[in-house]
C-alpha cells in the first residue's frame, strides 16, 4: 500500500466525516484555557496539528469537565479527546501513551491534623473531588476509610460542605490556597495524572497506531514543551517511547 493511500485510510478512519472532531476540557487550566469561542492550550494545539497531518479541518467542541470529554469520545459524538489515563475509562477508549504528567495533591485547613498526602486516608475524613475528573476515578479505587465527596470542584465542594481535604490538580489548588491564606497544600502527591490523546475503542486500529506515534513524535520534537510553554503551563512531558 502506498503512503498516501495509508495516509487517505487513517484520515477517514480517525476522521470520517471529513473534519476531525476534538472535545477540549476547559475545565482543566493546565490543558485548556479561554473560552468555548476561542479556546487555546496544549490540547488545542494537538487537535490543530493532528488535523493538518490528516489534510482535514478541526472541529473543537469545548466542555467544562473531564467527565463530559469521555463521555462525547466514547459514544463516538467526536473523534478525539484529551483524557487522563484511567482503567475505567480504558474499556471505552483507546489511549496514546501520555503527552503530559500532572500532579494531583491534598489541601487542608492551616490547622489541620493531617500532615502529609499519606495521611488523609482515615476514617472520618471527607474529601472533596470534582465529580468524573481522573483524580475522582484513582481516588474512588484507591481510598479505603476516607469518604469521596463529589462536587463541580474539589476546591468547590470542599468549601461549600466544610470538608477536611480538597482534592484536585497542583496548579489551581496552589493558586488557590494561597490565595486564601487559611489552607495549605499537602505533600507528597496523591498521583501522577498521565494525561493522553483518545479515541473511539472501535477505530481502526492502524489510525490508532497512527495517533500514537504522531504523539510520540510531538512529544520527541518540543512541539507539546512548546505548546505548554505559550499557555504558561507547568507539566512534564514524559519522555517518547
Amino acid at each position: 500500500m502506498s503512503a498516501g493511500r495509508r495516509a487517505a485510510e487513517v484520515a477517514r478512519a480517525l476522521a470520517p466525516t471529513g473534519v476531525l472532531r476534538a472535545v477540549v476540557n476547559l475545565g482543566n487550566p493546565v490543558l485548556a484555557q479561554g473560552t468555548p469561542d476561542a479556546p487555546s492550550g496544549v490540547t488545542v494545539d494537538l487537535a490543530r496539528e493532528l488535523a493538518g497531518r490528516l489534510g482535514v479541518d478541526v472541529g473543537l467542541t469545548c466542555v467544562d469537565a473531564a467527565r463530559h470529554s469521555f463521555a462525547a469520545v466514547a459514544d463516538g459524538s467526536v473523534d478525539l479527546g484529551f483524557l487522563a489515563v484511567e482503567p475505567a475509562r480504558a474499556t471505552q477508549v483507546a489511549f496514546t501513551e501520555p503527552y503530559a504528567l500532572i500532579e494531583g495533591v491534598f489541601a487542608v485547613p492551616a490547622g489541620s491534623p493531617l500532615r502529609t498526602g499519606d495521611d488523609v486516608d482515615r476514617a472520618g475524613v471527607r474529601v472533596g473531588v470534582k465529580e468524573g475528573s481522573a483524580y475522582d476515578l484513582f481516588l474512588t479505587r484507591t481510598l479505603t476509610r476516607a469518604e469521596v465527596v463529589r462536587g463541580a470542584d474539589g476546591t468547590t465542594v470542599f468549601e461549600s460542605e466544610g470538608l477536611e481535604v480538597a482534592a484536585g490538580i497542583r496548579q489551581p489548588v496552589a493558586r488557590w490556597a494561597a490565595g486564601r491564606g487559611d489552607v495549605r497544600v499537602l505533600e507528597p502527591r496523591f498521583t501522577e495524572i498521565r494525561q493522553a490523546v483518545a479515541t473511539g475503542r472501535d477505530r481502526d486500529p492502524a489510525a490508532v497506531a497512527w495517533l500514537a506515534a504522531v504523539v510520540e513524535e510531538l512529544k520527541a520534537d518540543g512541539f507539546v514543551a512548546a505548546a505548554l510553554a505559550r499557555s504558561g503551563q507547568d507539566a512534564t512531558v514524559p519522555s517518547s517511547r
